[in-house]
């Protein structure tokens, strides 16, 4: 087992004029110099008709990679505004389908009820290229990882545009210090939800946003609602992201977290972002800029799928 410690971007879609920001990316001078190694991979998600891991908010995948299958079982993430931290089981397996007997041992399955892993089916599919940089960044190894594709659940698909910075070695904190250098030229934000969470909302077709009862949980609801309206284009998660931006510059102090940096306060920040869900073209550098400097300062403890 290993804890996987990481901080998910979501870039905007693709136009003409590269809005979601991955030309951008790969010009960024923290990136000059830097050969980024390109591999192809196809995943298959498995789950029960029921649902179970799911419902434990557990991801069970195949992954096709360099000639290799690689099963892995992800285990319920904790964190908030991008920054996570899941268990994860990863070997090689001779396929074509799942190995169950090495599935059976590990201990996130030993309390999974007889006969769930006979029940085990593809639900469905991502497929993407992934771009990968490493980097040495105050003191800390960090992984970049940029994933371009889409993810398909029966006749409907979403598209995949994402950057992951995972910490291999050293201190989190620098994970939040390089996603802000990134973003004085790159158009980015936190995203909470991840490609298994979104695959099982496609082929179920139905959402929900977590309830939120403190600053961390109203930033953990924004954030879930900007994804939601990544994937269905529909104004009505714009409307909820802004609500919860709203709510959280109102509950004064709590939204402060702890700053002492001299910069604007969590409550001006969230406000700041509600505001600019106005606009049409409302995923900035500067935007994202504020999502991470709040997503900094406040407590990251909500349960993520």
């Amino acid at each position: 087992m290993a804890n996987e410690i990481e901080l998910k971007l979501a870039l905007g879609a693709l136009d003409t004029e590269d809005a979601g920001g991955a030309e951008a990316l790969r010009r960024h001078p923290r990136l000059a110099g830097v050969t980024p190694t390109l591999t192809q991979l196809g995943n298959t998600y498995f789950d029960t008709p029921e649902g179970d891991l799911e419902a434990a908010r557990m991801a069970l995948r195949l992954r096709r990679a360099d000639g290799r299958l690689l099963q892995t079982l992800k285990t319920r993430g904790q964190g908030g505004g991008g920054l996570s931290t899941r268990g994860e089981w990863e070997w090689e397996v001779p396929g074509p389908g799942l190995d169950l007997e090495g599935l059976a041992a590990l201990p996130p399955m030993t309390e999974r009820e007889a006969g769930l892993l006979e029940r085990l089916a593809p639900r469905f599919a991502t497929d993407f290229e992934r771009e990968t940089w490493w980097l040495d960044h105050e003191g800390a190894t960090i992984e970049l990882a940029l994933d371009i594709g889409e993810i398909r659940a029966g006749e409907r698909a979403v598209a995949i545009r994402e950057l992951e910075l995972e910490l291999k070695a050293g201190e989190p904190e620098a994970l939040w210090s390089l996603a802000e250098a990134l973003t004085d030229r790159v158009a980015l934000r936190p995203s909470d939800t991840s490609k298994a969470a979104r695959g099982g909302a496609l082929l179920d077709g139905a959402r929900s946003l977590p309830e939120a009862c403190d600053a961390g949980g109203w930033l953990h609801r924004a954030t879930a609602a900007l994804d939601a309206l990544a994937d269905t284009g529909d104004d009505a998660w714009r409307l909820e992201a802004r609500r919860a931006f709203q709510r959280l510059a109102e509950l004064g102090d709590d939204a402060d977290g702890d700053n002492g940096t001299g910069e604007a306060s969590g409550r001006d920040q969230a406000r700041a972002l509600a505001e600019a869900l106005d606009a049409e073209r409302w995923l900035t550098p500067a935007f994202g800029r504020h999502m991470l400097r709040l997503a900094r300062r406040l407590p990251g403890d909500a349960e993520l799928s």
